[in-house]
């Protein structure tokens, strides 16, 4: 009996040459698996590829509604923002897919997990770190790192060699990926970052600022516990909420992000974000965070927001470390419920109002006028307190006057 792999498949042309690649070098089945994270795709023809490759079988299967509400969501919760810009679309994305490939896996009896990404890049870690902490058992293959193939040329090449002439759509000079969350573009132009990106040839989902609308458009979110539930009145799931403000926010220019960045393995890259949806989400949790949380917490969420990035951003999603990260959001947010709204206009978030029923702002505390809720007088002691040890240090450090 044969042993199998389960191959992470996309059906573009990289995924296609690895299962016949696979079959002549493990003299394995290989079994396709497309999980749907939000991304527009046909299934339905990335099987029918898959079959006609040489794929043993096949499994299509829809995360999109755990992808939101158990990787995204948590991810807000903690104010997850890589290197004070990136909203992780492609990071958070990467754990429910390597979920998704260990279940069929062990489903399937499988021996081995193969994966498309390239040995420069952060999924190749994303992926297999993901194996190892679900089913260390599983071993792993990771063609790009293996065989000699090195252009799309000598791809289509090795493709027809074995009799397979599929016609793969031309393919854009940006490598992108898409999930309901985000759409990321790399390569082409965009390698030399002193070059302008030319959004009109790369934008997918998102105005221009030029050709967003004149006249601005206010949205209401509502939230409970730190998770969006309604859009302008409307109950709705995380999945729609998040499509419907792609929706308002790509026409309105918001979301679009030029970032130079850190890889894990050691470089630097340049990508463009579209994450319009993200972008307001994460802007209207943080201002109502503003009116929720207390100093302390807040302030040590913002260190620790960095942390959890990083451990996204690694690929060390099903740790402990994140985990307890995840249940310290998780408190922090057991009072952040209310509404935000905001105005939206070409590319630009404007905070319109926010409430909360466990708002800490409190008008009788913080006016200008005459209140009873506070003495004035009382602060003259707190800043003899406060500043004691300021005091202290520069009398000590006062020169000394020797006697002659």
């Amino acid at each position: 009996m044969k042993d199998k792999i389960v191959l992470a498949y996309s059906g573009g042309l990289d995924t296609s040459v690895i299962i016949p690649w696979l079959k002549d070098n493990y003299d394995c089945e290989v079994i396709a698996v497309v999980v749907n994270v939000g991304q527009k795709e046909d299934f339905k023809s990335v099987e029918e590829k898959a079959y006609l490759i040489g794929a043993s079988k096949f499994y299509a299967i829809d995360k999109t509604e755990e992808f939101v509400e158990e990787y995204v969501f948590p991810t807000l919760k903690m104010g997850g923002v890589y290197e004070n810009k990136y909203l992780l679309g492609t990071a958070m994305a990467r754990p429910v897919i390597t979920k998704a490939l260990v279940e069929i896996a062990q489903k399937e009896k499988a021996k081995y997990i193969a994966h498309g990404a390239t040995g420069k890049g952060n999924d190749q870690v994303r992926f297999e770190l993901g194996v190892k902490a679900l089913d260390p058992t599983i071993e792993i293959i990771a063609p790009w790192r293996i065989w000699d193939i090195k252009s799309r040329e000598e791809e289509i090449a090795y493709l027809e060699e074995k009799g397979i002439t599929l016609p793969f759509p031309k393919k854009s000079p940006y490598s992108r990926d898409e999930n309901i969350f985000h759409i990321s573009h790399e390569g082409f132009d965009l390698e030399l970052p002193e070059n302008e990106p030319n959004y009109d040839n790369i934008l997918q989902w998102t105005n221009t600022v030029e050709n967003a609308p004149d006249k601005g458009e206010y949205i209401k979110l509502e939230f409970i516990k730190g998770i969006p539930v309604k859009l302008n009145d409307e109950t709705l799931s995380g999945s729609e909420i998040i499509s419907k403000l792609n929706k308002i926010g790509g026409l309105h220019g918001i979301g679009i992000l030029d970032m130079v960045e850190n890889r894990l393995v050691g470089m630097k890259s340049r990508g463009v974000y579209e994450t319009p949806g993200g972008t307001i989400l994460f802007y209207a949790h943080e201002e109502l965070e503003r009116l929720c949380l207390d100093k302390d917490t807040a302030h040590m969420k913002q260190l620790l927001s960095q942390e959890f990035s990083k451990l996204i951003y690694n690929g060390k999603w099903f740790t402990t470390l994140r985990k307890s990260l995840s249940a310290f959001g998780d408190i922090t947010q057991e009072y952040v419920t209310g509404e935000v709204k905001i105005k939206l206009y070409k590319g630009n978030m404007i905070l319109a109002g926010c409430k909360s029923p466990y708002s800490l702002h409190s008008e009788s505390f913080s006016t200008f006028e005459g209140d009873n809720v506070y003495n004035q007088k009382d602060a003259e002691g707190f800043i003899n307190l406060f500043g004691l040890p300021l005091k202290i240090e520069s009398l000590l450090k006062r020169p000394v006057k020797l006697h002659e």
